[in-house]
């Protein structure tokens, strides 16, 4: 008996002797990894190379490339897309997007609705992530998911009509082509890797109640239109031809907007309850702006934003909401996408600016010729930097010029509008690290095959 009870003892002195180890190495985790963290960030600034002209060119090209980000896009492309990415989360119903996006759907149907839907609203790399976080977030496929993700920035129309004007037909026919092409054949691919989640999601779909619906389909349509139309024609890009059909439309850009905001203001009084003399008050504020500071739309459209802001955070119900969900975009992308433009532009500068860390030169001596080295390469700095919308047009210009390959330059043009290094770091918040890696890795690889091909026939 006294044997049983030693034996019993030791195991028990065994038991709270691992436990005490597991413990032991569970505080020691928590204490190794910040520490390692503030070591390398004391090893960081305390050889931080501020004597450098280029270390300091290149941070002055970080800071500058930060303020152009805030001034041209976050108002005029960011903020309006993270309302409709909340709007999606609050009215659009589970079910509903299961039914068109879902990994259920018909193949067809599914990435026809993404890719279209994507390419209308022609939106940089940046500017799609709320709206992909939101479509994916209601329990869309990732394979459509992912067909929209690239399909946005990369489909469109006025950047594909002016590179066949600017650096030719065939390289613009093989940009519209290529991209096209490759929101569906990526997608797909995702759906096939991951194939098995996306069966639990399809089977977890049939058992989805109906959808409870606060207004009949057509009343959503019409309102989500209303938004994309101010959020398409505030950032209208200026075409490089001041004659023509695209200038005439940047000519007249903010009157459109106004008009897609005003009919916003008009449904939001009669379908979300806002009170007609908040709407009319902001509409009168906005218009004395705009006829103050003629030159300066964003003054005008920022106090849009506000008044609008305001509008719906003092109705209650279904406004409210829409503004939290808003605001819960807000905040998990933004500080993303601030960080990682931070980090493009030190490494890579400005696109029409100084140079970062690293040289243009090394760039456009590692892209002439159509070698596999030349195309990867290409495509891979494509991938990182960033691009607003048009802006990789001149860009590519000057490089053809500077001696860069027709193919290398199909491939930066596939791989560089759909892709940045702010635009991985939000997906990988949102998908994961493993999916964002094999998306990105497939828009490389498949950009510089396209572009090898190309370079080969031209």
């Amino acid at each position: 008996m006294a044997r049983v009870n030693a034996t019993h003892t030791d195991v028990g002195l065994e038991e709270t002797q691992a436990v005490q180890e597991e413990e032991s190495q569970i505080q020691w985790a928590e204490i190794w990894k910040p520490l390692s963290v503030l070591v390398g960030a004391f090893l960081i600034f305390f050889w931080l190379p501020i004597t450098n002209e280029r270390f300091r060119g290149a941070v002055l090209e970080s800071l500058a490339l930060v303020k152009w980000y805030a001034q041209e896009h976050v108002l005029l492309c960011l903020v309006p897309a993270f309302f409709i990415a909340g709007a999606i989360s609050c009215f659009v119903s589970q079910a509903a997007v299961m039914k068109y996006l879902g990994a259920g759907a018909k193949k067809l149907l599914a990435y026809g609705v993404a890719s279209v839907s994507g390419s209308i609203l022609a939106v940089c790399s940046c500017t799609v992530l709320p709206l992909f976080a939101g479509i994916w977030k209601r329990g869309a496929g990732l394979g459509p998911a992912i067909a929209f993700l690239y399909s946005g920035p990369a489909i469109n129309v006025l950047a594909i009509v002016l590179t066949a004007r600017i650096l030719g037909l065939p390289l613009g026919i093989a940009r519209a082509v290529g991209a096209i092409s490759f929101s569906v054949i990526i997608g797909l691919i995702m759906h096939l890797v991951y194939r098995k989640e996306e069966q639990a999601k399809a089977a977890a779909a049939l058992h989805m109640p109906a959808p409870e619906v606060e207004r009949p389909l057509w009343q959503n349509v019409v309102y989500f239109a209303s938004m994309v139309g101010v959020l398409i024609f505030a950032t209208w890009g200026k075409p490089s031809s001041p004659v023509g059909f695209w200038n005439a439309v940047y000519s007249v850009k903010w009157y459109l907007c106004g008009a897609f905001a005003l009919f916003l203001g008009y449904l939001l009084i009669q379908w979300f309850r806002v009170k007609a003399v908040k709407i009319v008050l902001s509409a009168l504020i906005v218009a004395a702006l705009a006829f103050l500071f003629p030159h300066e739309p964003l003054i005008a459209f920022s106090a849009g934003i506000i008044l609008f802001t305001v509008c719906l955070t003092t109705t209650r119900g279904e406004t409210e909401t829409w503004f939290l969900a808003t605001w819960d975009f807000t905040k998990q992308i933004t500080p993303l996408l601030f960080g990682g433009v931070l980090a493009a532009g030190l490494l890579l500068g400005r696109p029409d600016g100084a140079e970062g860390l690293i040289p243009s030169r090394w760039v456009s001596g590692l892209v002439g010729g159509n070698s596999l080295g030349a195309n990867l390469f290409a495509a891979v700095v494509g991938a990182f930097m960033y691009f607003a919308t048009l802006t990789e047009v001149p860009i590519l210009q000057g490089l053809i010029g500077a001696g860069m390959g027709k193919g290398p330059a199909l491939a930066l043009l596939l791989a560089g509008p759909a892709l940045s290094l702010p635009n991985m770091l939000v997906i990988r918040s949102v998908l994961g690290t493993k999916k964002t890696v094999v998306f990105v890795t497939l828009v490389i690889l498949m950009s510089t095959a396209a572009g090898i091909l190309f370079g080969t026939f031209f």
